[in-house]
Formats: C-alpha cells, structure tokens, sequence
C-alpha cells in the first residue's frame, strides 16, 4: 500500500505545481519579504520621535540631533571612501545638498520642535510630506499633478488647518510657532525628494547617503563640541541612557532604515515603499499613549483626513 501513497502523494503534488507554478509560491515568499521590511520600516521611524523624547530629558535638543546624525555618519562612513569614487564629481554638491536637507536640518527642527510639542503631534504633522513633494514638485520641479493630486492636497491641508483646533490644550501661538519647525522639516524632506529625482536619478541611494553622511560627520561632532556635551557626567544613568537613546535613533532609525528603505523600494517598487507613511504615525501615536502623551479622538480624526490626502496624492 505504500507505494500507491507515495504515487498519490507525488500526482497530488505535481497537480498542485502545475495549476499553482512554483513562481507563484516564489512571488507569494516576496511579496511577504516586502510587508516585513514594511513594518519593521513604520515600526523604526515611527519609534524616533518618542526616541527625540527619551534623549531630550537629559541632554539638549542640539545635542540630540548631533548625536543622531554623528551615529549614522559613524555606522555609513565605511561606504564612503567607494561612494566618493563611484559618484560623478558634478553631482557631490547635489549629495551633499541632499545630506543637509534630507537629514541634517530635519534632525535639529524636529529635536527643537519636541521641547515643546508631542511626539505623537510631531509624527501626525511628519505625514505631511508627500503633500509637499507634489507642491514643491509642481511649483519649482516642473512635475506635472493630476486633479486627484490637487484634491489629495486640499483634503491633506483641510487635516493640517483643523489640527491646531483638536489638541488637548487647544491652541497656543507659541506652540504652533514649535509645530511649524516639524513643518520645516517636512518642506526639507520635500525639497530633497525631488532634488534627489531630477539631479541624483542616476547616482546609487546607497552612495548618496554614505557620501552625504561623511561630510555631515564633522560638523556634528562640532557641534557637540561646541554645546559641553564632553563635558557632562556621561557615564551616569541619566545622561548614558539618553546618549543610548540618541544614538539608537541615528544608527537605526537613519542608517539602518535607509539601508532597509532602499530594500523595500527594489523589491516591491516606489509605490508600495510610499506606503510606509500611514505606517509612521500610527506607530508614533500608540508610543506617545504607552509614555502617557494626551492624544485625542479629534487628534485622530485630522490624522485620518491628512492621511487621505496622502492616499488621494500617492494613488496612481
């Protein structure tokens, strides 16, 4: 009787194979790989803003943010030296414009901007980006915006003006002057994205960061310098978990998440790597909730409606 098994058991499997091809379980197995990468993306960037927040109860915002990019530079120099020679030499000022935008000037606003503001508002505020890549784009990049863009862009602004109004401690001028900094920030991101698309298209993703990072190296470590940071008591449990916390922002949440983000982008394409934005926030809200951040259901509300906008923007 065996045999007869074996037989059925190797027709059962060969039916199987040919109506559902081994390419099909192979693409199945990628598009998993993908939805990992995914949240292992929101789960890292959404952990940075309260990461911004954990290294700001002992050392400063400047401190911090000079932590966070000197840890990166540190993690990505190794592929500088390969970077430098790979990249045409007419395109360093691009790389290096780049490094500031993308990650120099962002690290500082977003550190300033959480003295004062949540972390959970910083990321809800965070989502605007894609919005101001189409603006930006548009405005300045000669991109051309479809009218669903546009509306994606109304419906994501509508979310942006009621915001202030949804807040707990409702509205307050000088905290809205430290919620423009996250919007700074955004503008930067912006800027970058399409540099990057209509200078760098050519260039490797990883070269332009491990290039870019190199040359941000020095002045961050200057500007520790500059603020006493060597000076503190660092190896007291207060200023070293802060300093942990910095540093795991930069390591992870700046060069390892590049590094992954560029995964995602070749595996499953720009589209779904886009995606990773409605992923951010909601990771930054649940740890403002767990570190006992008030956030409320209006809050929500505006992230849902800016998050439309998103989807309205990125949706072909």
């Amino acid at each position: 009787m065996t045999p007869i098994y074996i037989s059925i058991c190797f027709k059962v499997i060969f039916y199987c194979f040919k109506k559902r091809p081994l390419r099909k379980f192979l693409e199945l197995a990628k598009s998993v790989t993908g939805w990992i990468l995914f949240i292992i993306l929101a789960v890292i960037w959404g952990s940075s803003f309260i990461l911004m927040k954990l290294g700001m109860q002992a050392l400063s915002a400047y401190q911090v943010a000079a932590i966070r990019i000197l840890s990166a530079a540190i993690v990505l120099v190794p592929f500088g030296v390969k970077a430098f020679k790979n990249v045409a030499k007419e395109k360093r000022v691009f790389v290096i414009l780049s490094g500031l935008l993308g990650s120099f000037f962002p690290a500082f606003l977003y550190c300033l901007a959480e003295t004062r503001i949540d972390s959970s508002l910083a990321a809800i505020l965070n989502s605007l980006t894609p919005l101001f890549t189409i603006i930006i784009g548009v405005t300045f990049f000669k991109l051309t915006a479809g009218v669903k863009k546009i509306i994606g862009v109304i419906i994501g602004f509508t979310g942006l003006v009621l915001l202030p109004f949804a807040t707990h401690q409702g509205i307050s001028f000088n905290d809205l002057s430290y919620a423009s900094l996250v919007l700074l920030a955004t503008i930067c991101y912006a800027c970058n994205v399409n540099m990057v698309s209509r200078y760098l298209q050519q260039t490797a993703s990883l070269h332009v960061a491990a290039l870019s990072f190199s040359f941000l190296l020095i002045p961050a470590f200057i500007i520790l310098a500059a603020t006493g940071y060597f000076q503190l008591p660092l190896l007291q449990p207060t200023y070293l978990h802060a300093t942990l916390a910095s540093a795991l922002l930069g390591v992870m949440g700046t060069a390892v998440a590049t590094i992954l983000f560029y995964m995602l982008v070749k595996k499953e394409g720009p589209l779904f790597a886009s995606l990773v934005t409605y992923g951010i926030p909601i990771i930054a809200v649940i740890w403002g909730l767990l570190y006992g951040e008030t956030i409320t259901l209006a809050e929500i509300g505006c992230l849902i409606i800016i998050l439309a906008g998103v989807y309205m923007v990125n949706k072909k």
